[in-house]
């Protein structure tokens, strides 16, 4: 009789044990799936309280390629759709004379409108 009750009372712990190693697992990964859903709403959240809206490229087809200093853009890319007309309110200098600041991607470039060239860059401004 006895070893029957240490028996089963081995299988139960033995049972316990297994079992309670899936759900720490489980809470771990439903910990990562919160957090990456709390950082994707925080970004949102970012975007939405400054105004900001997901970038339409002018292009079909286009993806994202890093941008540096006198690259020259398509004259698609920086029309009245990407200007962004109030500088001041995101702390860049006044452009001069044939140059905008384009919104490209999450960046922000300073170009010459005339030749199209990148003067400026500022990464990941859009985040």
């Amino acid at each position: 009789m006895r070893n029957s009750i240490l028996i089963s009372l081995m299988a139960a712990t033995m049972i316990a044990g297994a079992a309670s190693a899936a759900p720490q697992d489980a809470r771990h990964h439903r910990a990562e799936v919160r957090q990456d859903t709390r950082q994707h709403s925080q970004q949102q959240a970012r975007r939405h309280n400054r105004g900001w809206t997901a970038y339409a490229a002018p292009v079909r087809n286009w993806s994202y390629r890093p941008v540096t200093v006198g690259f020259r853009l398509q004259p698609s890319f920086y029309g009245s759709r990407y200007f962004v007309s109030n500088y001041s309110a995101y702390q860049l200098r006044a452009p001069g004379r044939y140059q905008r600041w384009i919104r490209y991607g999450d960046d922000l470039l300073l170009v010459n409108v005339r030749t199209g060239r990148v003067l400026q860059v500022i990464h990941n401004r859009y985040w």
